[in-house]
């Protein structure tokens, strides 16, 4: 059953390029949720069908931000538009291959932009991939500083607790001492085990499914006019 979706529809002006000229337009595309495709059908010699997620577009400008001068290439996808190709992908099995077809009317699909619209999208979710990558090394790299200053922390503070109680005894002023310092070292190390135990596992997820984007398989195909 298709969804319709308005994400800031736009589409070329009269004599403008595609990629530059964009100005709003009242219909807003179709988007269709994924549907089981042939895998020989968008180019695939595997035995298993991809799952295609489909847009219905009047402009190929229209797939793009707005405000983004880039031509389609290196262009931004429209933040509704990629937040409907990354959320269909999600629902779809982890091993499914994905497919991306872009339907435009007949005029639309003969420019010149639409031919680049199968490596604009697979590049702006490779740039999104990386973008990913480089935060969870940045995560890791944190996670070993903070880890080491933890360790250090924690065994200072048992190294402490132990000195206590072989100078005050086992009094309770001795106890609340060594308890304090032992529950003092063990929050020094929770963020490092936070960070390595869960934080990561939702860029790590985010990472795989922008490189499964990036390596999905997209057709542009032409509609025809209606009568």
């Amino acid at each position: 059953m298709a969804a319709r979706c308005a994400f800031g529809a736009i589409k070329a002006g009269p004599g403008a390029s595609a990629a530059h000229a964009r100005e709003p337009v009242s219909e807003p595309p179709m988007l269709q949720p994924p549907q089981r495709r042939d895998a020989t059908r968008n180019g695939r010699n595997g035995g298993a069908g991809a799952q295609a997620i489909e847009l219905r577009l009047n402009t190929a400008a229209q797939l793009f931000h707005t405000l983004d001068p880039s031509p389609f290439r290196d262009g931004d996808l429209d933040a509704v538009a990629e937040q409907y190709i990354v959320g269909w992908a999600r629902e779809l099995p982890a091993g499914a291959s994905i497919a991306i077809v872009v339907h435009l009317p007949e005029r639309e699909a003969s420019r010149p932009g639409a031919a680049t619209l199968p490596d604009s999208i697979r590049h702006f979710f490779g740039v999104r991939a990386q973008a990913e990558a480089d935060e969870l090394r940045e995560l890791f790299r944190f996670g070993r500083k903070a880890l080491a200053i933890g360790l250090a922390i924690l065994a200072t503070c048992l190294l402490l607790a132990v000195q206590v109680s072989d100078g005050l005894g086992e009094r309770t002023a001795s106890r609340v001492v060594q308890e304090s310092l032992v529950i003092l070292g063990w929050v020094a190390i929770w963020r490092p085990a936070e960070i390595f135990l869960y934080d990561w596992l939702p860029l790590a997820r985010r990472r795989d499914l922008f490189r499964r984007l990036a390596r999905a398989e997209v057709a542009v195909r032409a509609t025809p006019a209606a009568a």
